[in-house]
């Protein structure tokens, strides 16, 4: 009995974290639950709107060009590159946190510095995949593409994809800003002299939620 009384004194009394992590770690859980509430009701909404639809775009002809490849027909490729540095950014992201726990310095810049080029290299290629689109006639409220039974269709499809893929790509510029400004902070020495790398395993939290989120706009709208 003892030694429960104490515990809850330990925990709940004040001064103490109830989860055992710090108050920036704790906030940085509440705001990307929330994010995730916002793009689940976008997908959520899309997925009503596709499923209730008689026919839909086939993604296999939307998306099926690649950057000097000419009228090459390959069929989610360039996504699937996409895809695969994203994920790759998230390993990089993982080392720098491991890194930053090791307090290894260098290691930190060196794979701080990877994962923000995965980033650049991610919206560049998704910079390039919207212009082809723009270039072939679709935009939000245009939808140049019929749907896989051959009708006309409508500008659903091309309305949440320009919204949605925006939406995340801002998240994937901001988690680049963050990331540059950590990794300065990192080469001028702060988080060493504050004595611990805890910064960037939040910024880490961050964009391991915006290449989570990826998987599930990669699903929706590239495979189903």
């Amino acid at each position: 009995m003892d030694t429960a009384v104490t515990a809850k004194k330990k925990w709940w009394s004040g001064g103490h974290s109830p989860f055992n992590v710090s108050y920036g770690k704790l906030m940085m859980w509440y705001f990307l639950m929330s994010d995730a509430f916002t793009f689940g009701a976008l997908l959520i909404a899309y997925g009503t709107i596709r499923f209730m639809s008689p026919s839909w775009p086939d993604p296999n002809v939307v998306f099926h060009s690649f950057p000097g490849m000419g009228h090459a027909d390959l069929p989610l490729v360039f996504v699937s590159l996409m895809t695969f540095i994203l994920i790759m950014s998230s390993v990089t992201m993982v080392l720098a946190v491991h890194a930053g726990k090791m307090r290894d310095r260098q290691a930190v810049v060196k794979w701080m510095a990877w994962t923000i080029l995965g980033g650049a290299a991610f919206l560049a290629c998704q910079a390039w995949e919207w212009t082809h689109l723009h270039e072939s006639g679709a935009w939000w409220g245009r939808n140049p593409f019929h749907n896989v039974d051959g009708t006309v269709a409508s500008t659903n499809f091309t309305n949440f994809f320009f919204t949605i893929t925006g939406f995340h790509g801002l998240h994937v510029t901001s988690g680049v800003v963050l990331n540059i400004i950590i990794l300065a902070n990192v080469l001028k020495g702060t988080y060493e002299e504050r004595g611990h790398y805890e910064m960037v395993e939040k910024v880490g939290l961050y964009w391991h939620f915006v290449d989570l989120v990826w998987v599930f706009v990669f699903t929706c709208f590239y495979l189903l």
